[in-house]
């Protein structure tokens, strides 16, 4: 892939520290860390490595990354090594992708309440998918699915959603057979947005008893009952969104699929096309309207503003397992899923899983370059006239 021309990072450096001072009564050290470390990614501040080829001894400097996962830069070294353990646990059937998505009456409790309500909305749509799927009315079956959540639209606006990646069948009861979906998009989307609905406002009126959810700003009115009703009234007043596709393909499809959601930022640098005069304009695509490719332009303290409501909470996890996918449950119930499944042929195997490269190239002749010594920045910072004539390679 061609590096891109600009990056989130050059506009932290130009323009964060501008960002911050006006910006410290509405952010969290979370949100601050994550410009710091951008910032500093693939710097002499967080120290590098001296590299030479083994074929014609040419020498460089690489630079550490930051390794935040909210770096637009860390996350795909990261993204194909997790690829690469997801390839072991593929089936040779079709998969089906789902995203049930929050309304958004709730996007701003939701910024305020992130644990809690992201965590609501993986339990409320795993739930509903396990209960639907279960039901002799449906598919009858045990099913098991990863689920990843994305806290944002094309335009970096809040849109808290979770996709979901599921084998478009599951186990019998008794653990006997395979049974395959009847429906063409896997269960009935009508009964999954009805049941999806439900859960998540059980939850929601469980945690307002409970003393749990906090409401800041255009939020505190709904800390009274009786205004907390009329939001739970309104929900129950619409069509919640739960998005379904046909299932489309065996595992040759389904990490080419994963890779695009698992281990995304709210914005690659890829999509980002200019930033002058203070200004940053980048490429959205508009699902309003035929998902039309437009361009975007913001101040830069609004870019800033809008990528950063989507740093999740210290240890939240984002990528998670249900049903026979389960942590605890995998190792026992893959194995029978695929006595239960039909030989798998050639075109069916799992296929092998993006790698990063274990070496890169040398910039002069190509040959592969090797780690002879690590550096600190305060190395680089005191070496700086040993290092001229040395190439950043990261």
């Amino acid at each position: 892939m061609i590096r891109p021309t600009l990056e989130v990072a050059d506009i932290i450096r130009a323009q964060g520290e501008r960002f911050l001072e006006p910006s410290r009564s509405w952010l969290t050290w979370a949100q601050t860390k994550v410009l710091y470390a951008i910032q500093r990614c693939r710097t002499a501040a967080l120290g590098g490595h001296r590299d030479r080829c083994v074929r014609c001894g040419h020498h460089a400097i690489s630079y550490n990354s930051c390794r935040n996962r909210h770096c637009p830069k860390c996350q795909t070294g990261a993204g194909n090594r997790w690829l690469a353990e997801r390839s072991k646990e593929l089936l040779p059937v079709p998969y089906v992708h789902v995203v049930f998505t929050l309304p958004h009456q709730l996007a701003p409790l939701a910024y305020q309440n992130k644990h809690l309500l992201y965590r609501l909305l993986f339990h409320a749509s795993a739930a509903t998918l396990l209960e639907v799927a279960a039901s002799p009315q449906h598919l009858g079956a045990e099913i098991g699915f990863l689920s990843v959540l994305h806290t944002w639209g094309q335009n970096l606006q809040h849109h808290p959603h979770v996709h979901c990646v599921i084998p478009a069948g599951g186990l019998s009861a008794d653990r006997s057979r395979w049974i395959q979906t009847r429906y063409s998009f896997f269960l009935p989307r009508q009964v999954l947005r009805q049941v999806f609905r439900g859960k998540f406002v059980a939850g929601l009126k469980r945690a307002f008893r409970q003393g749990k959810l906090r409401f800041y700003g255009d939020q505190k009115g709904l800390c009274n009952p009786k205004l907390f009703r009329a939001l739970v009234r309104s929900l129950y007043c619409q069509d919640w969104v739960v998005y379904t596709k046909p299932p489309f393909g065996g595992p040759e499809y389904v990490l080419h699929y994963l890779a695009r959601y698992t281990h995304r930022v709210a914005i690659s640098n890829h999509r980002l096309i200019s930033f002058q005069q203070g200004k940053v304009s980048f490429r959205w695509k508009d699902y309003a309207h035929g998902s039309k490719q437009r361009i975007m332009t913001l101040s830069a303290d609004e870019f800033l503003r809008r990528f950063l409501l989507h740093v999740l909470p210290k240890g939240f996890v984002r990528i998670r397992f249900f049903g026979f996918l389960a942590n605890r449950r995998r190792a026992t119930l893959l194995p029978i899923c695929r006595q239960l499944l039909p030989a798998a042929t050639p075109s069916s195997l799992c296929p092998a899983a993006p790698q990063p490269p274990p070496t890169w190239s040398c910039p002069v002749c190509g040959g592969p370059m090797i780690v002879i010594e690590r550096l600190t920045a305060k190395q680089l910072a005191l070496g700086g006239a040993d290092l001229r004539g040395f190439v950043d390679t990261s």
